[in-house]
């Protein structure tokens, strides 16, 4: 059975009723009353509110590094105004405002905000979590009811409270189970016979995705690894599926992640024009060649798979402690051929994992610190479009920060427990 051909949703109401949501989650009425404004303005302009102004921080006296060259430098001073940095240097070479604010670092090690390329943030709570662990920007790897976008505009009303959020909206998967309920122009699919498959069901899920305000698109190729039931090495979608989605997501300008781990279905995904490769524990040599040659990223989310091993389930436990030293193997090989790598979690379900730990899980599989440091800074802001916001701390950068106990180039450990964290220059309690 095919879907009605039906014009998509309207995106007027559906926004402003997204942007409520946000200023709901913020708990403030006067946010609501400005998103609602903001919704009403966006749905005629056919564009986004501007971000949120951030505020003003001196940060000085600790030890800076870049992600982008390895450059440490002594005793320098981060300079940020209304959430961006104006300058950034050794002390005595920056002109350091009166009146601002100043965050002393001395003893401290200061990096760019990290990126967590997968991530799950379905409540306020984890969104101010990841925050405090030190993940300033985010992609979204779906929620179950538009919650991503929500957050997505927290972060934009008080950026303090999130991180700087790419949302995929709802999985475009076969089985939607009660996702069906997220919105009233999903519901026609619940009478499919075999489930989100056919061309126009697919087109149908991206085009209710975009029409809600989702940045990217996820979609899978296996089943979960997650689900003892489940086999992750069973493909859902086939090559000519997974095109459908990609073709209809680019139709918008937007790319499309997607959950792999099988050698064939990692293949057929990135064969398809995927933009980013999710967990693909079993990828392949010819498909790391392809990914290399297309440029497309490969999001391991270590964190996640070495979180299975540690699983009460007995084949939960065993699936992970087969597939970790796999997917590290892969994660090096594409590493050493060139293939963008991008840090993520995978955190999901209330739990926030540090994204200082999939750093570290990195260098675990064979990178160098500084290389692994720059998954979760240069490489994933390039995945999110972020080059020039996120990942390092230069003029005209956002002023999101770490403050680090110690040197991560000689402990990456350091990551996982940041001292102080800085979003758009203001300091996150």
């Amino acid at each position: 059975m095919c879907v009605e051909a039906i014009p998509p949703p309207s995106s007027k109401l559906t926004r402003r009723g997204v942007l409520a949501g946000a200023a709901a989650l913020a708990g403030t009425m006067a946010a609501a009353g400005q998103a609602t404004a903001a919704g009403d303005h966006r749905a005629a302009a056919g564009r986004r509110a501007p971000a949120a102004h951030g505020g003003h921080l001196v940060i000085q006296g600790g030890t800076l590094l870049d992600p982008a060259t390895g450059e440490v430098t002594e005793n320098a001073v981060v300079v940020i105004e209304h959430g961006t940095v104006r300058a950034a240097g050794r002390r005595g070479a920056v002109t350091v405002p009166q009146d601002v604010q100043v965050l002393d670092a001395h003893g401290r090690w200061i990096l760019p905000g990290l990126v967590d390329a997968h991530i799950h943030l379905s409540t306020a709570a984890e969104a101010r979590d990841a925050v405090r662990k030190g993940a300033t920007s985010a992609r979204s790897g779906s929620t179950a009811f538009y919650q991503d976008i929500a957050v997505r505009e927290l972060a934009r009303h008080s950026p303090a409270l999130a991180p700087r959020l790419t949302a995929a909206g709802v999985f475009v998967t076969p089985n939607l189970g009660d996702t069906v309920l997220a919105d009233p122009d999903l519901t026609p699919l619940a009478r499919l016979k075999d489930g989100v498959r056919s061309a126009e069901a697919l087109r149908r899920m991206v085009e209710v995705n975009l029409a809600r305000g989702a940045d990217v698109i996820k979609t899978r190729v296996n089943e979960r690894a997650g689900l003892p039931e489940q086999d992750p090495l069973a493909q859902v979608y086939s090559r000519e599926q997974l095109a459908e989605i990609v073709a209809a997501a680019r139709r918008r300008g937007k790319g499309v992640l997607c959950h792999s781990y099988s050698e064939q279905g990692c293949h057929d995904a990135v064969m398809a024009g995927i933009r980013s490769l999710e967990h693909g524990a079993f990828v392949g040599e010819r498909t790391l060649s392809e990914m290399r040659r297309r440029g497309t990223y490969f999001t391991p989310t270590l964190t996640a798979i070495a979180g299975l091993a540690e699983s009460s389930d007995p084949i939960l436990a065993e699936r992970g402690r087969t597939y970790l030293p796999v997917l590290q193997r892969a994660v090096l090989a594409a590493h050493e051929r060139g293939v963008p790598l991008a840090a993520g979690t995978d955190s999901s379900g209330g739990v926030v994992d540090p994204i200082g730990g999939e750093v570290e899980l990195m260098h675990a599989a064979g990178l160098s610190p500084l290389d692994a440091i720059r998954t979760a800074t240069t490489g994933a802001a390039r995945l999110l479009g972020l080059t020039r916001t996120a990942g390092r701390l230069t003029r005209g950068h956002t002023g999101d920060a770490l403050l680090l106990s110690g040197d991560p180039l000689s402990d990456l450990t350091v990551l996982k427990r940041p001292v102080g964290v800085v979003r758009a220059g203001v300091v996150a309690a």
